[in-house]
């Protein structure tokens, strides 16, 4: 089942520019079953597809077997279409989507593990810490933003997590999340997992690295389309498997241009975070921009993601 259709049952301001939408099936037949750390695609005409985490606060056991799926949508002030659409819809709308996929998921064991949120990447972290919470599973909740007004879903952080959820306004503190300090304070084996604007999340990666913590350590999410840089030029990009050559503009990436020509590879997040597209390279210097790769992994280009990186050179010949 690659795609649904689905019915808006609710929709509901949380704050001045987040929405929550329950959404259920037409005929109220369940849903697939998703676990923490999980997002739908919902499938938006004119726009593409957008990615929006699933949220459970209650139980964890209610997601085994859904009936309904609970999103939430900040109206972006930049969007290109996405939330705007989404912020536009009403109860009785119609929408498709695709199954839930899990790209960030939330790993067994019984050890703490530190959640940090920035903003609207909350949602991810919510039925993480409504899993933690069922399993008596030690963790610390971390939620930061501009103000407090912003803030949705303080209610069930705060039920959760209690004693052990953080809120940060920056209005109210006087600065901005101190990022750097709450990772230097974690014990070593304190996993961290992190959902939040894009700025937040670069920095969380360099100072992982600065900081010499092991590859897996640190889990993050993003839902930042890739956008053109300055200077970005068009490059070629050759297909093993069939000799085929595709140019690659600026601004198109190799993963939407093999997919207009109705090339078939494996993608999913189409950010850089994932790892589903990744390629191995067998000529050319890649220009990597993702967010997974190590920098011996980088320094090698044996491989890429193509949903995101671009070429230093004219031509790549990729394992395609």
């Amino acid at each position: 089942m690659d795609q649904f259709e689905v019915v808006v049952s609710k929709a509901e301001a949380l704050t001045s520019r987040i929405r929550e939408f329950v959404l259920t099936r037409v005929n109220g037949a369940p849903m697939p079953g998703w676990s923490a750390g999980a997002h739908i695609d919902v499938h938006l005409p004119d726009v593409g597809r957008r990615s929006y985490s699933l949220i459970e606060t209650v139980s964890p056991r209610a997601a085994e077997h859904p009936t309904a799926y609970r999103i939430a949508v900040l109206q972006e002030s930049k969007s290109h279409g996405g939330s705007s659409f989404m912020h536009g819809l009403k109860t009785g709308d119609r929408l498709t989507i695709s199954p839930p996929a899990n790209n960030f998921p939330l790993r067994s064991g019984a050890g703490e593990v530190a959640l940090v949120a920035g903003g609207i990447g909350v949602t991810p972290l919510l039925t993480m810490a409504c899993e933690l919470n069922a399993a008596k599973r030690p963790f610390s909740f971390y939620y930061a933003g501009r103000s407090r007004r912003e803030l949705a879903f303080l209610g069930d952080i705060e039920r959760l997590a209690s004693a052990s959820a953080t809120i940060h306004a920056d209005d109210e503190a006087g600065r901005f999340f101190d990022l750097e300090g709450l990772m230097s304070r974690l014990a070593p084996d304190v996993p961290l997992y992190l959902c939040g604007p894009l700025p937040m999340i670069e920095a969380a990666i360099a100072l992982a690295k600065r900081m010499n913590w092991p590859q897996g350590r640190l889990h993050f999410e993003i839902f930042t389309a890739p956008e053109e840089k300055s200077g970005d030029s068009a490059f070629e990009v050759e297909l093993k498997s069939n000799g085929r050559v595709y140019e690659i503009p600026a601004g198109k990436t190799i993963l939407d241009v093999l997919l207009e020509a109705g090339e078939d590879p494996m993608h999913d997040c189409k950010r850089g975070d994932c790892g589903i597209c990744q390629t191995t390279v067998i000529a050319g210097i890649p220009d990597h921009r993702d967010y997974i790769l190590s920098d011996s992994e980088r320094a090698s280009n044996k491989v890429m993601q193509i949903c995101i990186s671009r070429a230093k050179t004219t031509r790549l010949v990729l394992d395609l």
